[in-house]
């Protein structure tokens, strides 16, 4: 007894571990097959049906048939509707539908010779494990011609958040419930009516793949029916949700505001970058846009107002982002461009300037690993404090004036060391006053990239190259003024310590220093070196320069030996 007592306790324990599930509500399954003259393939796909252990009744609604249709469908189990005319696949679903009393209703075409069991549940499935609330099947074949041709293009122009890859297919499964809300079609229109009317009301749809599928190739003229039928339901079903007025009129009212806005924006480009358009002549082009404009876009928001309130929403909120998406671009970018016009404008002594400065957008035709840059624009402040002999500088400033962190600029005999920009500060010029005077620069001006070796022209730079023990200084002059560039690379005995690109003036000599005394010179004669490559020698070391003609455009002109060394070793 003891033993038993034990025993139930921990059967008693063993249950509470496990938590109970709610057991699922029972929900019935029905079958409704549509026939017309298929007593060759009924048969088979009633009985592949009847496999599937969940389906409680399989309903057959004979539309009219000539043939042996229906004894063939009552031999194999299926319960047998006639109509006693054919009066259309539509006709023939809603008879189906309504006699049955089934919570989840599945529609299988007769025709298909390739049924299987895993295809049905395929079908079904996914509605009873609550993952949707409609099916609908694609195969695996090429879209019928009726599909490409007329479907898909109207159901795009007119519905544009229905992207199905088959949505005429004829086999679908759908709970009774949401059948009540939607229109059953009379005719071939029944597919794609069920397709749209999901849509319009919200109402989930899945497509599921349930593989190859063999039936019947409908004739020529069955086809053209079929077409006549689906684009009279599309078109029937976009006047009835308000799609043909959001298309047409709203569409005209869309591209009236794209042209109100873009006529803005070309006013604005005209009144700020397009020197040989008078002024006035921007200013009208503008207020002429911001008229038609405002004008349109009220009437857009005023009819999208009504037809948002006429239709079912669902998916509508998708549609109208869809045709109103180039009107919401047109607006983002005038926005972005005015929001660049307010940054820039200033106000001073009761006037008020604009000044938009522009990103440099540089490509490289000859640098494999760095193809496209956009460089600036940059914002002149004061330096920091104790730093009276530092100019920060943004690194894309530097590449374009061909300098590095830790070089030397010289501003009107005064060096200063180029440092790297605070946190934050990616795109802030600072400098101390002296250099700021001698550049006529002021704190808040705004510096386009491409203007940098304008501001710095005659500036001296100390460019430095490390590598390993040696260092080497390369001097130059700042300046926009263009000239025959070489490129040219220079050994420590033979070993590579520097490669650079710059100008020579013509008719000059330059000096070579190692240690900052003089080893030699190179005469630039006739826009040409005496020799492309140049050697020097001292104290047990070998310096070689080899030059060569480069296309690049460099704005470092080289110092001549009345202004300094051409490059420094330091060894």
């Amino acid at each position: 007894m003891n033993l038993l007592s034990w025993l139930v306790v921990l059967l008693v324990f063993l249950l509470a571990a496990f938590k109970t599930e709610k057991p699922k509500k029972y929900m019935k399954v029905s079958v409704i097959i549509p026939a017309f003259n298929e007593e060759e393939t009924v048969a088979n796909v009633i009985k592949v049906v009847k496999k599937v252990k969940y389906v409680d009744e399989v309903i057959v609604v004979n539309d009219g048939s000539t043939d042996r249709t229906e004894s063939e469908a009552k031999s194999a189990g299926a319960i047998v509707i006639n109509h006693e005319v054919n009066r259309g696949k539509g006709e023939a679903l809603t008879t189906g539908y309504k006699k049955s009393d089934s919570d989840i209703i599945a529609f299988i075409d007769a025709d298909i010779h390739n049924l299987t069991s895993k295809k049905v549940d395929a079908m079904i499935r996914p509605i009873l494990e609550g993952k949707t609330d409609i099916t609908k099947t694609k195969f695996a074949r090429e879209s019928g011609r009726v599909t490409e041709l007329t479907a898909k293009p109207l159901l795009n122009f007119f519905f544009p958040e229905i992207s199905f890859e088959q949505p005429l297919s004829g086999q679908f499964a759908a709970k009774r419930a949401v059948l009540k809300k939607i229109d059953f079609e009379k005719d071939y229109g029944v597919d794609v009516g069920i397709v749209i009317d999901a849509d319009v009301l919200g109402i989930s749809v899945e497509e599921v793949d349930i593989g190859e599928i063999e039936h019947d190739m409908s004739p020529l003229s069955d086809l053209n029916l079929m077409a006549n039928e689906v684009v009279r339901t599309i078109i029937d079903r976009a006047n009835k949700y308000g799609r043909v007025v959001m298309i047409d009129e709203i569409g005209y009212f869309i591209r009236m505001s794209i042209v109100g806005l873009s006529l803005i924006i070309l006013g604005l480009f005209a009144i700020f970058f397009v020197k040989p358009i008078p002024l006035a002549v921007g200013v009208i082009v503008s207020i002429v846009g911001l008229i038609i404009a405002i004008c349109y876009i009220i009437k857009v928001i005023i009819k999208s107002v009504v037809i948002y309130r006429k239709a079912p929403t669902g998916n509508l909120i998708k549609s109208f982002i869809k045709v109103h998406f180039p009107l919401i671009i047109s607006v983002i970018i005038l926005i972005l461009m005015i929001s660049t016009f307010i940054g820039a404008a200033t106000f001073e002594e009761g006037t008020i300037s604009i000044e938009p400065s522009s990103r440099n957008l540089i490509i490289f035709a000859d640098d494999s690993n760095n193809t496209i840059s956009v460089r600036g624009p940059y914002t002149v402040d004061s330096a920091i404090e104790n730093e009276t002999d530092v100019i920060r500088m943004p690194s894309d400033s530097l590449q374009t004036l061909g300098m590095n962190y830790g070089d030397t600029l010289v501003v009107n005999g005064v060096p200063y060391v180029i440092n790297d920009t605070r946190n934050g500060e990616g795109d802030i010029l600072r400098l101390p006053i002296d250099a700021k005077n001698t550049l006529n620069l002021e704190d808040g001006d705004v510096l386009q990239d491409s203007r940098l070796s304008q501001i710095f022209e005659g500036t001296v730079v100390h460019h430095i190259f490390n590598k390993g023990n040696v260092s080497l200084d390369e001097s130059y002059i700042i300046s926009p003024k263009g000239g025959n560039s070489y490129s040219y690379s220079i050994y420590l005995d033979n070993e590579s310590i520097a490669n650079s690109t710059a100008i020579f003036g013509d008719n000059s000599t330059y000096a070579v220093a190692l240690n900052q005394e003089e080893i030699g010179t190179i005469d630039y004669q006739n826009a040409s070196f005496t020799n492309n490559t140049q050697s020097f020698y001292y104290d047990g070391h070998v310096i070689e320069i080899k030059f060569e003609n480069s296309t690049v455009n460099s704005i470092k002109h080289i110092t001549n030996i009345n202004q300094g060394f051409f490059i420094n070793l330091n060894l």
